[in-house]
């Protein structure tokens, strides 16, 4: 799959009808790749802007569902682009914990991460992992967590203006 093909205001869209505010910008207009979970997953873990992949994470938290197009996601990916897709999955399994939010722990063997009953230890893990494996040493645990939290200022947001 060519995920070029993907313009940056289709995932913006895509987002947007899935209830994700996490990316300002969109003008409403309807997408398919909302339809085609595995694919906007993937499209949006090979994103080149930083803002949409991280959008996983929020994604993931809202719609839990979309665990189960993790794996068929994987499989369309470059390794690079995978680990975006597989670790930031992995924070939403552990940030969504904190809020009553069941993810299942599909990655933690791969990412060789051992889990503890800690979702915040957990988290530290997979930050230092994703250091790790990606050669790119930032703020790993700040970003997951930077993430979380514009999400869950939107969810408040969106109750207080209901």
């Amino acid at each position: 799959m060519n995920h070029a093909t993907v313009t940056s205001v289709q995932l913006s869209r895509a987002l947007s009808a899935l209830g994700i505010n996490f990316i300002m910008g969109s003008d409403g207009r309807p997408t398919s790749l909302r339809k085609q979970p595995a694919r906007l997953l993937a499209a949006l873990a090979a994103s080149d802007e930083a803002r949409l992949r991280l959008s996983l994470i929020p994604l993931f938290l809202q719609h839990p569902e979309f665990a189960a197009y993790v794996p068929q996601a994987a499989e369309l990916l470059a390794p690079p682009a995978r680990l975006t897709l597989e670790c930031y999955y992995s924070a939403a399994v552990w940030l969504g914990q904190e809020q009553q939010i069941l993810l299942p722990d599909l990655l933690s063997r791969e990412l060789g991460i051992i889990v503890t009953n800690d979702p915040v230890e957990n988290l530290r893990r997979l930050a230092q992992r994703h250091a790790e494996l990606s050669g790119i040493k930032i703020n790993w645990l700040g970003t997951y967590q930077h993430a979380a939290q514009v999400w869950l200022k939107g969810q408040e947001f969106q109750r207080t203006t209901a």
